[in-house]
């Protein structure tokens, strides 16, 4: 877009030196590269403001495709619970919640003479367990 010959760029340099003189040179360069900073970091913001509206723009298609497929899936395939008749579940009706294993009359009696039940069959190789 904005194509500069190296032979450019030294023509540039040879008018500013001659125009501005070389004692204001550098204030002058310092100054025009503070700008340039800015408007590229002003050009960046304004991409990336462009390319989140963007992003934004296909996941709300997206979104909307998904939505779509699903619903078209759910009509096809209805739920159980969904299709017919279904009755409001009563205690008599409701799985009984699993309980605690049984403890054993050994595992009582190690318990009541003080002695932790016993964890391990074999002891393992670094010694006992503290």
């Amino acid at each position: 877009m904005f194509d500069v010959a190296p032979t450019e760029l030294l023509l540039v340099v040879v008018v500013a030196l001659v125009v501005i003189g070389p004692k204001d040179l550098p204030k002058a360069m310092r100054f025009v590269g503070k700008w340039m900073g800015k408007a590229r970091g002003m050009a960046r913001h304004f991409r990336a403001g462009l390319d989140t509206m963007m992003r934004e723009a296909e996941l709300e298609e997206l979104e909307k495709q998904w939505r779509e497929q699903n619903d078209a899936i759910m009509r096809e395939f209805p739920r159980i619970d969904d299709a017919g008749t279904s009755q409001p579940a009563t205690a008599e009706s409701a799985p009984e919640a699993e309980t605690a294993p049984a403890v054993t009359d050994a595992e009582v009696d190690q318990a009541a003479a003080g002695n932790p039940p016993e964890t391990h069959a074999v002891p393992p190789k670094d010694g006992p367990l503290p």
